[in-house]
C-alpha cells in the first residue's frame, strides 16, 4: 500500500468516527427531546414518532434543492425499502421496550448490535473483521454488562425487546454500508425518512390522530432538526469507513445519552455506570488510535 493511499484510509477512518460521534451527540439529544415529549408533554408515542421523523423529512428536503432531483434517484428500491422495514421494526420494539425498562439500560441494552454487525459484515459484506475491532467491542460490550448487571433482580425478560431492537437496527446499519457503494449518502438518508413517514403515519392513525398541544411543538421541532442531522451524520460515515470499524463508536452513545438525560432531567445512574460507561469509551478511543498506529506503520513500510 502505497504512502498516499494509507494516508488516505487513514484520514477518512477519522472523519467517519467524527461523524459518529456528531450522530451519537445529535441522537442523544433526540432521545432526551422524546423523553421531555413524552414525559412532560404528555404525547404519545406513536405521534411523537410520526411528528419526529416528518419533520425530520421536512429539515432535509433542502438537500434535494442543493443537489436536484438526483439526490432521489435510486437503482436498489428494495434496499431502501428493506432498510426502512428493519428500522421501523426496531422503532416499534424500541418504544415496548422503553415501557419497561429503564432509559439508560434499554441504550446499554442495544449496544449488542456490534455482535450482529460484525457478523454481518464478515459473513454480507465481505469486510475483514480484525482482533483488533472484535476485541474493543467484547470489551466496550463488558462495561454495558458492569451497568446492567443481568444477575440483579431488576433484569427481566423485557430487557430482550432492547437486543431484538439491536439485531434489526444492525441489519438496517449493514443495508446502509451496502447502499453506500452506489448510492449518494443524501439519497440514503432521504429515502429513509421519505419511507418511514407513510408506515408512522399509519400507527399514528390507528391508535387516534390528535395533534400536539401548543407546546409540544418547539421540542418536536428539536427532535426533528437533531434527527436529520443524525441519520445523515451516520450515512456519511458509513460511505467512508467499514461498518465493522463504526461498530465500537456506537457505544458512546451510552454515556453521551446518560449524561445529556443527567443534565436536563437530574436522572442519575447507579455507581455501576461510571466504571462501565469509561471501559465503553475506552473501548471506542483504543480503536480509533489503532487505525491511526496502523496507517503510520503501513506509511513507512
Amino acid at each position: 500500500m502505497s504512502q498516499t493511499t494509507s494516508a488516505i484510509l487513514k484520514s477518512s477512518n477519522l472523519s467517519a468516527a467524527a461523524l459518529m460521534v456528531v450522530a451519537g451527540l445529535a441522537f442523544a439529544g433526540v432521545n432526551v427531546a422524546l423523553q421531555w415529549a413524552g414525559m412532560i408533554g404528555g404525547l404519545s408515542s406513536t405521534s411523537i414518532a410520526f411528528w419526529q421523523y416528518f419533520l425530520a423529512l421536512i429539515f432535509a428536503l433542502p438537500l434535494i434543492w442543493r443537489h436536484g432531483l438526483g439526490a432521489m434517484r435510486t437503482g436498489r428500491p428494495v434496499l431502501h425499502i428493506a432498510r426502512v422495514v428493519l428500522s421501523a421494526g426496531g422503532v416499534q420494539l424500541w418504544i415496548m421496550a422503553l415501557a419497561h425498562v429503564p432509559l439508560w439500560q434499554a441504550i446499554a441494552l442495544s449496544m449488542t448490535s456490534p455482535f450482529f454487525v460484525l457478523a454481518g459484515a464478515s459473513l454480507f459484506l465481505r469486510e475483514r473483521v480484525s482482533l483488533t475491532r472484535i476485541g474493543a467491542t467484547i470489551f466496550g460490550f463488558i462495561g454495558a454488562l458492569i451497568i446492567i448487571a443481568p444477575w440483579s433482580e431488576q433484569f427481566t425478560l423485557h430487557a430482550l425487546l432492547p437486543i431484538a431492537a439491536a439485531a434489526l437496527w444492525a441489519g438496517a446499519s449493514l443495508i446502509t454500508k451496502e447502499l453506500t457503494k452506489s448510492e449518494r449518502p443524501e439519497s440514503i438518508a432521504l429515502y429513509l425518512l421519505l419511507l418511514l413517514t407513510p408506515v408512522n403515519l399509519a400507527l399514528y392513525l390507528g391508535s387516534g390522530f390528535a395533534w400536539p398541544p401548543s407546546d409540544g411543538w418547539m421540542i418536536l421541532l428539536v427532535a426533528g432538526v437533531l434527527t436529520a442531522a443524525a441519520q445523515y451524520a451516520l450515512t456519511r460515515a458509513y460511505a467512508v469507513a467499514d461498518a465493522s470499524y463504526l461498530q465500537p463508536f456506537e457505544d458512546l452513545k451510552l454515556p453521551l445519552n446518560i449524561i445529556l438525560g443527567w443534565v436536563v432531567f437530574g436522572f442519575a445512574p447507579d455507581a455501576g455506570f461510571w466504571p462501565g460507561a469509561a471501559m465503553i469509551v475506552l473501548g471506542s478511543l483504543y480503536v480509533m488510535g489503532r487505525e491511526g498506529t496502523s496507517g503510520r506503520r503501513t506509511a513507512k513500510a
